[in-house]
């Protein structure tokens, strides 16, 4: 019986400890909740900025590798074994310089076979065309012979070709970059020999964005430098813009750059091209971070008096946490540039110490 009263008397006390704790939670709840509402009752304390035009330079940088201005793998055009080699990687060619020497004994023969009937039915045309004069052969007779004639022509031509093909020479000026043949190795038409690269002069390629692909021209000067040889500054020219960007609306372009003697760049290395305009313009910047929920919102509160009042603008550029205004604000207006996540349109604000 005892057990009975005290099993009860646990179970009263749990319950009312129960129901105790849930009405304190719920005083504790309401007390937020009007600490909340008190606290949206008074100005949003905000930081602002005022609107100014100011000169605006469309200078900027973009970063790419050098590439050569020019370069080819060589390929065998002849067939044979390669009786000298007068080059090694590394060594610098002119264009038309030779390079390597084939075995041509057998085309040259060839050559001489071609010739020598070459001369032959020379003479016999024309003697037929001598002939056809005082109608000792027919038309026919002297066509046929000046198309052997023709053919044989062709024939000497050919084996003229190949014979000069067993003499290497460089294609354009520049360096062995990589030699892929020995002396004395059997070559057929086809195979790779060596890889000439010219870095007389470089290209730089970078990436653009479209805001400012648009300030570019074919044949503008660019300053380029270079991270191997920082104090040099290196001519370029724009030789190419591309027509249609990337998936990232980035605009490939290319420029032609003079090296410098004593400090040349070398393909591969990492470039930086300054662009610059002579041109200024006025324009309207304002801080990235007075847009709500971000540049492409087109949205920003305007202070007016201690109002916010929310205003649709048209952005331009972005350069770091600047952002061009289009349209939509006039110069002197003051924007608020932080503290909008507590805002709604017609919201009464406080300007904070430290404002712009």
């Amino acid at each position: 019986m005892k057990k009975v009263i005290i099993w009860g008397l646990v179970s009263v006390g749990a319950v009312v400890l129960i129901l105790w704790k849930l009405n304190a939670n719920k005083k504790a709840n309401e007390a937020k909740i009007a600490f909340v509402k008190e606290s949206n009752i008074g100005d949003v304390p905000v930081l602002v900025q005022k609107v100014s035009r100011n000169d605006f330079s469309q200078g900027f940088l973009a970063n790419g590798n050098f590439t050569p201005i020019r370069e080819l793998s060589y390929l065998a055009e002849t067939s044979g074994r390669i009786t000298k080699l007068l080059v090694d990687e590394g060594s610098v060619v002119k264009q038309g310089q030779p390079i390597a020497y084939v075995d041509g004994e057998i085309l040259s023969t060839d050559l001489a076979s071609a010739k020598a009937n070459l001369s032959q039915l020379k003479v016999d045309k024309e003697r037929y065309e001598s002939a056809f004069q005082t109608g000792g052969v027919t038309q026919k007779q002297v066509d046929d012979a000046r198309l052997q004639y023709d053919v044989a022509k062709t024939r000497y031509e050919a084996a003229s070709r190949r014979v000069n093909d067993t003499y290497v020479k460089a294609p354009i000026s520049g360096v062995i970059n990589k030699k892929y043949i020995e002396q004395g190795a059997y070559l057929s038409p086809g195979n790779k020999m060596f890889d000439i690269v010219d870095v007389s002069r470089l290209k730089l390629a970078v990436a653009v964005p479209e805001s400012q692909v648009v300030t570019l021209k074919k044949g503008q000067k660019v300053e380029v430098t270079s991270t191997v040889f920082p104090e040099t500054k290196y001519e370029a020219v724009i030789t190419f813009i591309a027509a249609k960007g990337d998936n990232s609306l980035n605009y490939p372009v290319e420029m032609e750059v003079t090296n410098v003697s004593g400090k040349e760049l070398k393909a591969g290395m990492y470039g930086t091209a300054h662009f610059t305009s002579p041109e200024t313009d006025k324009a309207m910047f304002i801080a990235r971070t007075a847009f709500i929920g971000g540049v492409n919102s087109n949205e920003i509160y305007v202070l007016d008096k201690n109002i916010a009042r929310k205003r649709k603008v048209v952005a331009g550029r972005i350069v770091g946490d600047q952002v061009e205004v289009r349209e939509g604000l006039n110069e002197g207006e003051t924007i608020i540039t932080s503290g909008q996540i507590n805002l709604s349109d017609g919201a009464s604000v406080t300007v904070q110490q430290g404002a712009k």
